[in-house]
């Protein structure tokens, strides 16, 4: 057998494997993983960031470091984060979509930043109600994947022990981050004199924190980094 076609067949052999089920699976579980990572850093990294190299204090909320000079790295973080919810293909059609959806409103909320503080403008207060509209959209987005998605089963499949764990966790996830959500939007409906008290802890910071951070969790399960199956 010629050179050329030892190395044709070496090429066919390695394109066949690098299609095969397993590294299919394998390859999402990577973006799962990634992508909850990513979330339960976002909170961390702004946050240490913006103090430890700008010597920038507490924001009030997560979306404000956008006014920070960490606003590059929350751009990106947000960016990519989408590129992978993008990429995510579940069992059905309505997995996609989801993903689709998600990633749309991740980029919003990136390019369409919060009211900084301080007096705004009425194109500021315009951008900063896009801002609030998609990031409860994404939020709601990814509570949609926690409670519904992940905890599907594959027609062909049986649930095992592992993953009614993972179900678990999943659902756990999606109710703190509707907890958190719900705080968030008493929080600003409620009149100014009530939450006085309150400002110098910057609850909404916390509560965007928690909730972004049990997103991450949820994804980081769903790539099984924890609770995985044996085969």
């Amino acid at each position: 057998m010629s050179a050329n076609k030892l190395v044709e067949k070496k090429n066919t052999k390695m394109e066949t494997e690098s299609r095969s089920p397993d590294s299919l699976v394998i390859s999402y579980l990577v973006l799962r993983k990634t992508v909850g990572i990513l979330g339960m850093a976002l909170p961390v990294v702004v946050y240490l960031g913006a103090r430890l190299f700008f010597q920038t204090g507490i924001q009030s909320s997560i979306s404000s470091y956008y006014h920070t000079g960490m606003r590059d790295v929350f751009v990106g973080i947000l960016w990519t984060i989408g590129f992978f919810l993008y990429s995510y293909k579940g069992y059905e059609a309505i997995d996609n979509i989801a993903g689709n959806l998600a990633c749309l409103f991740a980029v919003m909320v990136s390019i369409f930043p919060t009211t900084p503080d301080g007096p705004i403008t009425g194109a500021q207060k315009f951008i900063g109600g896009i801002h609030l509209v998609s990031a409860s959209l994404f939020f709601l987005t990814l509570i949609y994947f926690s409670y519904f998605l992940f905890t599907k089963t594959h027609k062909n499949g049986q649930s095992t022990s592992n993953k009614l764990k993972r179900n678990m966790v999943y659902k756990a996830c999606a109710y703190l981050m509707s907890a958190c959500i719900l705080l968030i939007a008493l929080y600003k409906i409620l009149p100014d004199s009530t939450t006085t008290g309150l400002e110098s802890i910057h609850p909404i910071f916390w509560l965007e924190a928690l909730a972004i951070f049990t997103f991450g969790i949820s994804w980081f399960t769903k790539g099984e980094a924890i609770l995985w199956d044996e085969n």
